[in-house]
């Protein structure tokens, strides 16, 4: 469905443009490796477009350019092409074309390829997140929000949350990197996010409470990794959150009415 120039590609386009700051700076510091790295996530979800297009008629999506651009920036190394190729089709078949493709997904794709990728193959190294990158996550959700395609509650409750535990020495510095590029890039998502006010607000704070529990208890575990597990539970968690903000609204409409 469409409400005048609003669907579906529209946020999309609006998606890509607010993720080219990150997109640009971490292409900057990654060089060829990065490009090509990028390129061909993208050409493995465009093979998989391409078959649903065929087989269900089911229309591409710009979107899948985002999708990349997580895996890319976010996924283990040194996986070797078969078992990239696995798991970028895992997460992009399973976490949104079977669903109808963008817009009914319950998941972000990257995420799902991104846990599969680092519950699959647990021996691999995750990346390093360069603070340059990590600052470029600010303009990226100053304009994701501006444009209206990410919920500025959303980023709130994390970034609240997040500086209370990290101020109580909960979640080391080493971590914050990984936290705010995944906070935009997988968190933020319009799709995948909450959709009540208050919903989107507690979906924030439960990333960012996610991120502190694995941060002290997950030894051993790398800064991505840690981001990525905690944006697949606040995903999960995201329809139940909607749900308590609606049955919370829905009594203090009773009481107010003096209903049972």
């Amino acid at each position: 469905m469409s409400r005048g120039l609003w669907d579906r590609e529209t946020v999309a386009l609006l998606l890509i443009a607010a993720c080219l700051p990150l997109a640009v700076i971490w292409l900057g510091y990654g060089g060829t490796g990065a490009a090509l790295r990028l390129v061909s996530v993208g050409l493995v979800l465009a093979g998989w477009q391409l078959v649903f297009l065929l087989a269900r008629a089911q229309p591409p999506s710009l979107a899948a350019a985002v999708t990349a651009l997580a895996i890319a920036m976010l996924a283990p190394e040194e996986l070797g092409p078969l078992r990239m190729v696995l798991g970028v089709s895992f997460g992009v078949v399973m976490g949104e074309l079977v669903f109808g493709g963008w817009g009914r997904n319950v998941v972000h794709p990257a995420t799902v390829a991104l846990a599969f990728l680092g519950f699959g193959f647990p021996g691999v190294g995750w990346p390093e997140i360069l603070l340059p990158v990590a600052w470029a996550a600010i303009p990226a959700a100053a304009l994701g929000i501006a444009l209206g395609v990410m919920h500025w509650p959303v980023i709130a409750g994390a970034v609240l949350t997040g500086a209370v535990t990290t101020q109580l020495g909960h979640v080391p510095a080493a971590t914050l990197p990984a936290a705010a590029v995944a906070l935009v890039l997988l968190v933020a998502d319009p799709v995948t996010s909450a959709t009540t006010p208050l919903g989107r607000w507690l979906n924030g704070g439960l990333y960012a409470l996610m991120l502190t529990l694995f941060a002290s208890h997950w030894a051993g575990a790398a800064p991505v990794q840690i981001a990525v597990s905690a944006a697949l539970f606040a995903a999960l968690a995201a329809p139940l959150l909607d749900e308590a903000a609606i049955a919370l609204w829905r009594a203090r409409r009773r009481r107010r009415h003096g209903q049972p």
